[in-house]
């Protein structure tokens, strides 16, 4: 039986994308985006709870960040969960990292409210 890797988040920016190129010249947009619940406690008591949730693009899907996403907006996106170490310079420690790496975006809301743009890899937008 094969496995299956995928993640599918609705929630909003915390932040604007970090955005940068790396030595290669690809280009890699980080976001943090906000997921919450609602529940009820055993008291009754309405209760939220939010969780942050680090999302990795590159390439075409990281432009298509740097130029529609910003701090705020609601954003579906559709990935991978991909865990990297790396050696802790100071401590010498390993340290390691769980992110998502982000495969497929919808713009909710924002310009338009309501209007829906659907990127995934190799895909142009069409102008707002």
């Amino acid at each position: 039986m094969s496995s299956v890797n995928k993640v599918i988040l609705i929630g909003n920016l915390g932040a604007d994308p970090d955005v940068r190129t790396t030595a290669q010249g690809q280009m890699v947009a980080t976001l943090s985006i906000a997921t919450s619940e609602r529940y009820k406690d055993r008291n009754g008591a309405q209760q939220e709870r939010t969780e942050w949730h680090r999302v990795v693009f590159w390439g075409k899907l990281a432009e298509l960040a740097q130029r529609f996403l910003e701090k705020g907006r609601k954003v579906y996106v559709e990935g991978k969960l991909q865990t990297r170490s790396w050696d802790d310079p100071q401590t010498g420690q390993k340290r390691y990292s769980t992110e998502i790496v982000g495969r497929e975006v919808v713009f909710l809301g924002g310009r338009g409210e309501g209007a829906a743009d659907d990127y995934g890899p190799g895909e142009d937008p069409a102008p707002f």
